[in-house]
């Protein structure tokens, strides 16, 4: 079985032209998505669609940007597909993982996301570490001054339990601790 999926992401656009196509190309059924944004992964009829299909069933779209904008969504919904045994074609991109051209296609695509992904990540990592250099102080700010943390100690080394330490400063007992560990 053809399992067509549509989409259109402005409510000018009009699904006639992809509906035609699907149809043609020989899908059973049209899953149509109107005014949802290729970014979202939450989309109804696109979650019936994947639920519909079944091992040995095609995916079929008109262009792979109606699927996903996102190039690591599409990896992700195409290798979803891969395992249940669904095959996968875009009609207007010529890509059809029945066939041996097909299939490497989705490889290059799954090592293009993976570098993506690791280009985020060492970019994410140069920004906090230029951050550290030029000190900026990183995760959350401080609850406890300085002179807060000194006056628990005093309160806690003349006899008063942390916790009601830590209720009069207003903060939990977790967080003393960490303050006073931290200021050790």
């Amino acid at each position: 079985m053809q399992i067509g999926y549509a989409r259109a992401s402005k409510a000018d656009q009009t699904l006639a032209q992809q509906r035609d196509a699907l149809l043609a190309a020989g899908c059973d059924r049209v899953f149509t998505d109107e005014g949802a944004n290729g970014s979202a992964t939450a989309r109804d009829e696109l979650d019936h669609a994947l639920a519909a299909l079944g091992a040995g069933d095609t995916l079929v779209v008109w262009k792979l940007d109606r699927l996903s904008r996102s190039l690591s969504h599409l990896v992700a919904l195409l290798a979803e597909l891969g395992t249940r045994g669904i095959f996968f074609r875009s009609l207007t991109d010529q890509i059809d993982t029945a066939t041996a051209d097909g299939r490497p296609v989705l490889q290059m695509m799954a090592a293009l996301a993976e570098c993506e992904r690791s280009q985020i990540i060492e970019r994410t990592q140069a920004g906090i570490q230029a951050a550290k250099q030029r000190g900026v102080q990183l995760g959350r700010p401080a609850l406890l001054e300085p002179a807060q943390i000194d006056r628990a100690r005093a309160l806690i080394d003349s006899g008063e339990s942390p916790r009601t330490v830590a209720r009069t400063l207003r903060v939990g007992k977790s967080t003393l601790y960490r303050a006073l560990k931290g200021a050790a």
